[in-house]
């Protein structure tokens, strides 16, 4: 029987599978498509809210640009090297990151063992983020540590100070706390001016700044130094201490007081009696302040160097006399007052000047307030606002007020260079910048006449700088010995004294003027004495004859130079 195309089942089954499937598999698209779009939108969204998130990148609260931060170097005037930074490792850890604690601990103190146990476990306890473990260790140290393997426990290199002149400078450098920053000294001065900013900004990290270059020279600090070290030892003082600065530029070439402490341990500044008395400490300066008497009088015109004064009998006030130490009690001329240091003389001085006049001549010379310097270790001197005749009588000749040896240092330079103060400073500076800031406090004959006298005081018979000479011949130092008696129960005591030693070289054209000081010496031998000129001068004179070659000084013994300035009628 034939078969027919109508007799043929349709094939609508056959297609409806191919749309089922097809419809199966569109549908199966869309949601892998839902899928990936949900998927990416989450992860689109977390990126988004991660992004959003202000990572935690301080330890213990401190940013770490400040802590991996560097200081620039400090350099004397001669490019040598005074501080540097070193990079050291330090240890720290992420306690949310430490898997087993005691295990940790145990690890940790078999490299560190002056950890305590209980403090390191209380800092690796807990989800904070990053606690410091211990500081500045040695790359020996970090190795050993890291082949512990400890989770959790990491390293940062930060930047630490180290100062290789040990304590040689310590006074002048300060020292910085164990996160770099400036604590005392031109280190500090340096974070408050500029160095603290750069660091904040994160601008320090890694950079090598540009070195700092300091006025001092480290060949007259290491010196000075030694000798204030020597000092203390020959005359078992409790302290000594000296500054030098260029008398035309007010650059400081060497600051140093014992006793001092090592900046590359910061704690030892903490031993006591270890402060800088060049700024911080202020003293009854003694004899060595009959000089600003001496400036005063002859530059208002009230004496004249050949005048002449009573000094045979004590000044008296009330039922107190005033008398010389070792008085000549006979007619002085000025010059005899200065040479023999006499006080009686020095009294007369002062009063034909006036002691009004003197207290605004004591203003003039910025004795009543704070030397302009870039040290924050410094004191307000204690000058009385105004000056009672005996309260004259008794400043005339440095008993009564109490200021630093940096002011002692700054007037004797103003003294010696012409007339002109200069505020000291511990930068480098030009002649030209300095003589910007010159303030004429004496006339140029006032200066030659001071000259004059602190010369006369070295070479002139009699005269207490005499010991001072023996050791610097051939240098033309002048200068004025200090013996002030300290003050013990509220009584001066004579058996305990500050000596002074203010100096000036070469005289015949000066360039720098010293101050030196000796707390409460003893004599060196039978033969020596206690005053200034047996400890302070001789420690001026040996200094000098040290550095004043280094300083392009050459010695020179021929007496004409001292002819031309020095009057023979007074020697």
């Amino acid at each position: 029987m034939a078969v027919t195309a109508e007799d043929l089942s349709p094939t609508i089954a056959l297609d409806g599978g191919r749309k089922i499937r097809g419809n199966l598999t569109q549908a199966r698209i869309r949601w892998m498509v839902l899928a990936l779009v949900l998927g990416f939108g989450a992860v689109g969204g977390r990126l988004i809210q991660l992004g959003m998130v202000v990572p935690d990148s301080t330890i213990e609260g401190q940013a770490r640009d400040v802590i991996t931060a560097t200081r620039p170097p400090i350099l004397d005037r001669n490019g040598l090297e005074m501080a540097v930074d070193i990079r050291v490792p330090s240890l720290y850890a992420e306690p949310r990151r430490i898997i087993d604690v005691e295990e940790a601990v145990a690890k940790i103190r078999t490299v560190l063992p002056d950890l305590n146990e209980t403090w390191l476990r209380n800092r690796l306890t807990g989800d904070k983020g990053f606690v410091w473990v211990q500081r500045e260790l040695s790359p020996a140290i970090q190795e050993r540590i890291m082949r512990l393997g400890i989770p959790g426990v990491e390293f940062l290199t930060e930047s630490k100070r180290f100062y290789p002149g040990m304590s040689e400078a310590s006074h002048i450098l300060g020292s910085t706390n164990i996160d770099n920053q400036g604590i005392a000294g031109i280190e500090k001065h340096m974070d408050d001016d500029n160095v603290a900013l750069l660091q904040e900004l994160g601008l320090a990290r890694g950079n090598a700044l540009a070195p700092v270059e300091l006025s001092v020279d480290m060949r007259v600090q290491h010196v000075m130094h030694e000798q204030l070290v020597d000092a203390m030892s020959r005359y078992k003082a409790i302290a000594a201490a000296g500054v030098m600065i260029d008398v035309h530029t007010g650059e400081v070439i060497a600051l140093a007081s014992l006793p001092d402490f090592n900046p590359n341990d910061p704690k030892t500044a903490l031993v006591k009696d270890s402060f800088n008395r060049i700024t911080a400490g202020i003293f009854e300066p003694g004899s060595i302040f009959k000089t600003v008497t001496m400036a005063g009088a002859l530059d208002s015109g009230s004496v004249r160097f050949t005048d002449q004064f009573d000094a045979r009998f004590g000044v008296r006030f009330g039922r107190f006399t005033i008398d010389d130490f070792h008085g000549k009690h006979r007619i002085l001329a000025l010059p005899e007052v200065y040479k023999f240091s006499s006080n009686i003389g020095t009294i007369r001085v002062m009063q034909a000047m006036g002691k009004d006049n003197f207290r605004a001549f004591l203003s003039t010379m910025g004795f009543d307030q704070r030397v302009p310097f870039e040290l924050p270790e410094m004191r307000l001197p204690t000058v009385p606002k105004t000056l009672s005749e005996v309260g004259a009588a008794t400043a005339s000749f440095g008993h009564g007020l109490s200021v630093s040896p940096l002011h002692m240092v700054t007037a004797y330079a103003a003294f010696v260079n012409g007339g002109n103060y200069i505020a000291p400073t511990l930068y480098k500076r030009t002649e030209a910048e300095a003589e910007a800031l010159y303030r004429r406090v004496i006339q140029p004959e006032t200066s030659a006449n001071i000259r004059a006298l602190m010369r006369l005081n070295a070479i002139g018979a009699g005269g207490s700088g005499s010991q001072m000479n023996k050791e610097a011949l051939g240098y033309r130092v002048g200068g004025k010995t200090g013996t002030a008696e300290k003050v013990v129960d509220g009584r001066y005591s004579s058996n305990k004294v500050t000596n002074f030693f203010g100096s000036a070289f070469p005289m015949e054209n000066p360039r720098y003027a010293m101050i030196i000081m000796v707390d409460e010496p003893k004599a060196e031998n039978p033969q020596s004495g206690t005053t200034a000129g047996w400890n302070a001068g001789t420690v001026t004179g040996r200094i000098v004859q040290r550095v004043a070659p280094m300083l392009g000084i050459a010695p020179d013994f021929s007496p004409i130079i001292d002819d031309s300035f020095v009057p023979s009628a007074y020697r």
